[in-house]
């Protein structure tokens, strides 16, 4: 049998999850009606009554933290998988808490104490395995607590695979060496400990524990091979996907009727996080334009002075889906300053601009008008920065998954240029850096982005 999970930590886990939820089903009582916290409208229940129904509590949560797979551990299990089970876990027991007295018409009965009971259950259990996985790890990196492991295959993917187990290395798992049927001189530096057919041996004789395929797509025969041959062996076998170049934001798995099915170009911006990234949009943009509107006012009236034609300059840029919209950038250069020259990339020291302007574009100042656009749900504050319909056809033939940024709204600021990839700089790193943002967005990654926008981003060389 495999060794998907560890039972003494399960176990670990198992008991530490029932002691503090039984202590959070305990303090709940006292925190509600002996803190004086919250207003006792009614004479409190009898304490033998919380007490009384522990045991069922603690049964229940045994149930209910093993349906949402608290106990399914295994060393490659991310922090917000386990969050995720752990939040699950509380919220189902809650439930079947709520539901079994009132199904037994219990007399102890207080929605401010369930309230209570949750939040403790859930930070109680969440803290106790964040310090028990610190220990863990820690032992791990020190050299306790390991598992073997090689890798199949020589070539990039497998090189790649090696460098972030040795970088992960709380993880406990040590790569031996390579198995390789097709050896040359480019992997003399690599410990190769053997053919394909040798895998059972190596498996036997070094103990090892997982094999990790790591093959270039162009041999997917020799992956049917290999996984054959460890189809004898009690060994973890994962692929590692060589699809780096494909997959334009994240790697998905699905299954469609039994089918495991990959997803190569899928963004992770649905549901709710759409809800909660427009609602920040829509709270900060508002904020934002009351607090800069006399500046805002200042630089109209002095664009206005200084050089005649419009206060505002729209221009067509592509967003969300590829959908084109009007930009809105304070002016900064002459009114006919694209009347021969045509839709051209920006330069430094660019003749067209004016002498306001050229103080607007080095500090970004032109761009807040684009808290309109946000308001309005053309942009958002934070994306890939939204480019012109002309360059876009330009780039995307030479740009490897240049068309991915717009799986979501483009932005008034980046991760690009937070890390200074704007103006003339790389286009290649400027991709890169907003998948990165694509595939790794989180609410607080906004912040931390309009944060180092406000030292970063304002004044920088390349603001032209």
């Amino acid at each position: 049998m495999l060794k998907r999970r560890s039972q003494i930590l399960c176990a670990w886990f198992l008991t530490w999850d029932l002691a503090l939820t039984a202590l959070a089903w305990i303090g709940a009582y006292y925190l509600r009606f002996d803190t004086g916290w919250i207003p006792i409208r009614k004479p409190p229940p009898d304490v033998l009554l919380c007490w009384r129904n522990l045991p069922l509590v603690v049964l229940l949560a045994a149930v209910a933290y093993r349906l949402t797979g608290q106990y399914a551990i295994h060393r490659l299990r991310r922090l917000r998988e386990e969050v995720v089970c752990v939040l699950k876990g509380t919220a189902l027991l809650s439930l079947l808490v709520m539901a079994t007295t009132f199904y037994l018409h219990d007399p102890y009965e207080s929605r401010a104490t369930m309230g209570l009971f949750s939040l403790l259950s859930a930070l109680g259990v969440l803290s106790a395995r964040r310090m028990s996985w610190s220990a863990i790890r820690y032992l791990r990196s020190c050299g306790y607590n390991q598992t073997f492991a090689v890798i199949v295959g020589t070539g990039r993917v497998a090189r790649k695979t090696a460098r972030s187990l040795r970088r992960a290395n709380w993880m406990g798992i040590k790569n031996l060496g390579f198995v390789e049927d097709q050896p040359s001189r480019w992997t003399a530096d690599l410990d190769i400990l053997g053919t394909f057919a040798e895998l059972p041996a190596i498996i036997k004789n070094f103990n090892v524990h997982h094999v990790f395929i790591a093959l270039p797509m162009s041999r997917y025969d020799d992956a049917r091979r290999v996984y054959d041959i460890l189809s004898q062996s009690l060994v973890e076998v994962r692929l590692v996907a060589d699809v780096p170049n494909l997959a334009g934001l994240s790697l998905t798995t699905t299954n469609l009727d039994g089918l495991p099915v990959i997803g190569l170009r899928e963004s992770p911006h649905f549901g709710l996080n759409v809800v909660i990234k427009r609602a920040m949009d829509m709270a900060l943009a508002l904020v934002g334009l009351l607090l800069l509107s006399p500046l805002m006012l200042l630089i109209a009236v002095l664009i206005k002075l200084t050089s005649p034609g419009p206060i505002f300059y729209r221009q067509e840029r592509c967003g969300l889906n590829g959908r084109s919209f009007q930009m809105l950038k304070f002016r900064s250069m002459r009114v006919d300053a694209e009347k021969q020259t045509g839709a051209v990339w920006a330069s430094k020291d660019d003749p067209r601009r004016t002498r306001l302007g050229t103080f607007l574009r080095h500090t970004s100042l032109d761009e807040l008008p684009q808290l309109i656009n946000v308001l309005v749900g053309d942009m958002s504050l934070v994306g890939p920065r939204p480019e012109r319909p002309v360059f876009i056809q330009q780039f995307s033939r030479t740009i490897p998954n240049y068309m991915a940024r717009h799986a979501v709204k483009a932005g008034m600021t980046g991760w690009a240029q937070v890390h200074g990839w704007r103006g003339n700089t790389s286009l290649r790193k400027r991709v890169q850096y907003d998948l990165y943002y694509i595939t790794h967005w989180t609410p607080w990654l906004d912040f931390r982005i309009c944060w180092m926008t406000i030292f970063n981003g304002l004044f920088h060389r390349n603001a032209y």
